[in-house]
């Protein structure tokens, strides 16, 4: 291994040196512990760390860092405090999850470092999405993530250096080329000769390096680091290295071969380093061992301090309370008793330009919004108003246009998501329910992000543009799912949305878009989340539902001549159990009527809820009327056959002859 200092000072050289040593030292008496039970699993980054700590000292303090498993070096250097990585690891409230994550699965916003999740990927596209915000704010800095060989693997990988790419954002794209993705070799893993070649497919630059040798590393992390912040855009940097203990200490290293595990201990970082410092004459024997006692009291006093915190206490309304970042929302009136007639696809679009003006940190992102106006019209003009800035066409990455929408959220921005279709949700999964819905909860992180998700059928589209598929979402704590059934409350509670700091699915029924028009008040006004509406007053029977299922109701309601209740939920997470409570105890018969298919959809929460809490006000059962428990036909007769609208009329028959 050579090491060419060229403009270091002796004083960086030796400071590199110490930041080495130290998550080394850490890691050793980690795994002490793991052996003694006193902390439940270790991903060890033993022979890694010149890239985590080349990476860390290289940047400035004030620059994200989104790191992965073995990326211990990135803390010590950073200056976490070394009794917090010890309570986070053996699950104490002075941990930075409080017990409710492992390992380093956390984020320490006040040291610019954002952990992982266990899906790998996703942190590429927040590590964008500061890259964006920095971009946006015109700041002179640069994000780094980390990745291993095994994550290139990932659509994520793809979607987050493509975006970049494309949108010039000054991120650096670490990948640790360890040799092995838990057993399975590079061999199995990808054919490119290297790792960095695919950065040429992404049109970016892109540079493989020696990752065992600190210099090397740091030298080459300051030097692109510089220039991005004069001239943003990505870069892809392949260090290669080795893993010398299991994917976690409980896999062992069986698979690989002996020959090989002799080759890279030869080449450990840090053995190397000092043997070449004590050569030139610029580290004695006597500092080492200074540096080293000073490590090792300092680790021991941190380890003293989380013995003696007390095991995490369950508390059901603290748990249950922190899935949402704290907000109370005030509900802002109508300034004027002026409105005017708007069709629902208006309302939508009148909401977002008087966000755009209130927000100035707001950022609209989707496909084909800008220019073109979205595929419903719905931003047509936003762009020239706001510029492209604030109004992005995004590449079909639905997943990294969502991570980035989260970084920008890191940032203190605010982030509106449009899935072009809600059916097209699902290539952005893991972003909504992994990470928007859980940081919170996870260690205090709010992800200010509204997803808009035109949604429903009616409209003749088939199975991948006409599903209602809120249910996956009302099944996911940290989440808030609104689904409006008018123009009015499409843009009072589409304004609400971007007040709340927590991550909003908004359903939008493209059936309603045009056929949908009414007098909605003009100027800013919100729509308090978490209440219902009763859009019809009757007492014969309660109908509960949302969307579309309230114009069927109330239709067949008037010609079936039934007094009814329709109970427009309108949001479902949270759920106005209040409003559910007084319709069903004033008509003492309910049916709840949804789009969505009947299995697994929301209609039988809200049944079992009301059998459970409201049984002895009953005097029939509750019955559900729903889609059939199939994709979404496309022909006409086919898909009125699917939709619930006739089902419910029968069940309406069935329930009134109690």
């Amino acid at each position: 291994m050579e090491f060419q200092p060229k403009k270091i000072s002796q004083g960086q050289l030796i400071a590199l040196y110490k930041a080495l040593l130290k998550p080394r030292m850490v890691e050793e008496k980690m795994l002490v512990l793991l052996r003694q039970g006193k902390i439940s699993k270790w991903f060890s980054g033993i022979g890694q760390e010149a890239i985590s700590v080349g990476v860390a000292a290289a940047l400035e303090e004030d620059e994200f860092i989104f790191t992965m498993h073995r990326n211990l070096g990135v803390f010590t250097t950073r200056n976490v405090p070394l009794e917090r990585l010890f309570c986070q690891w053996q699950g104490k409230m002075k941990g930075f999850t409080q017990g409710r994550d492992r390992s380093f699965h956390f984020g320490a916003p006040e040291h610019r470092i954002v952990g992982m999740i266990s899906h790998l990927g996703p942190q590429l596209s927040l590590a964008s999405g500061i890259a964006l915000a920095h971009k946006l704010k015109k700041e002179r800095k640069v994000s780094v993530a980390f990745t291993g060989e095994g994550g290139t693997s990932q659509g994520e990988f793809h979607e987050a250096l493509n975006t970049a790419a494309v949108w010039d954002l000054p991120v650096i794209f670490v990948i640790e080329n360890n040799g092995y993705g838990l057993s399975t070799p590079t061999s199995e893993q990808y054919r490119a000769e290297t790792l960095a070649s695919k950065g040429i497919g992404y049109g970016m630059e892109a540079h493989r390096i020696d990752g065992n040798n600190i210099l090397e590393v740091y030298q080459t992390i300051k030097n692109l680091a510089e220039d991005l912040r004069k001239n943003p855009r990505p870069v892809l940097l392949e260090c290669v290295t080795f893993r010398m203990r299991g994917h976690e200490e409980a896999s062992g290293t069986k698979y690989v071969p002996q020959e090989l595990m002799d080759h890279w201990a030869a080449k450990d970082p840090i053995q190397n380093y000092e043997a070449w410092l004590k050569k030139e004459g610029i580290l004695l024997d006597e500092e080492i061992e200074l540096t080293r006692r000073m490590y090792k009291r300092a680790i021991q006093k941190g380890l003293d301090i989380a013995y003696a915190e007390p095991d995490v206490a369950f508390d059901l309304q603290k748990e249950t309370q922190e899935i949402y970042a704290p907000y109370t929302q005030v509900v802002t009136e109508p300034d004027s008793e002026n409105t005017t007639s708007k069709r629902f696809v208006d309302a939508v679009a009148d909401s977002l330009r008087l966000a755009m003006e209130k927000h100035d940190d707001l950022v609209l992102m989707g496909q084909d919004i800008a220019d073109y106006g979205g595929v419903f019209k719905i931003t047509d003009g936003l762009m020239a108003d706001f510029g492209r800035d604030r109004v992005r066409n995004t590449p079909l990455c639905e997943s990294a246009i969502l991570g980035i929408g989260l970084g920008l959220s890191i940032k203190g921005m605010k982030a509106m998501v449009e899935m072009q279709f809600a059916d097209f949700v699902t290539c952005g999964f893991n972003q909504i329910i992994n990470n928007l819905a859980k940081l919170h909860y996870r260690w205090g992180q709010n992800a200010d992000v509204v997803v808009r998700m035109p949604c429903g059928g009616g409209v003749g589209a088939g199975p991948y543009h006409s599903q209602s598929n809120e249910a996956w979402f009302f099944h996911t704590p940290g989440l808030k799912v609104l689904y409006p059934s008018n123009p009015t409350d499409a843009k009072g509670m589409l304004l609400a949305a971007f007040e709340d700091p927590n991550p909003v699915m908004f359903f939008e029924h493209k059936y309603l878009y045009r056929s949908m028009t009414e007098e909605v008040p003009d100027g800013y006004y919100t729509v308090e989340i978490g209440k219902a509406h009763l859009a019809q007053e009757g007492d014969a029977i309660s109908i509960i539902t949302y969307g579309m299922g309230v114009h069927w109701a109330k239709e067949i309601t008037k010609e079936m001549g039934v007094s009814a209740d329709v109970l427009d939920l309108r949001s479902l997470l949270p759920i106005d159990y209040e409003a559910i409570e007084e319709t069903v105890k004033k008509t003492n018969k309910v049916i709840i009527l949804h789009e969505d298919t009947l299995l697994g959809g929301i209609g039988g929460e809200l049944s079992a809820y009301i059998s459970e809490h409201l049984f002895e006000h009953l005097d029939g059962p509750v019955l559900r009327a729903a889609s059939l428990d199939t994709p979404v036909p496309f022909a006409a007769d086919l898909e009125k056959g699917f939709l619930p609208h006739d089902r419910f009329r029968a069940q309406l028959e069935r329930l009134m002859a109690y």
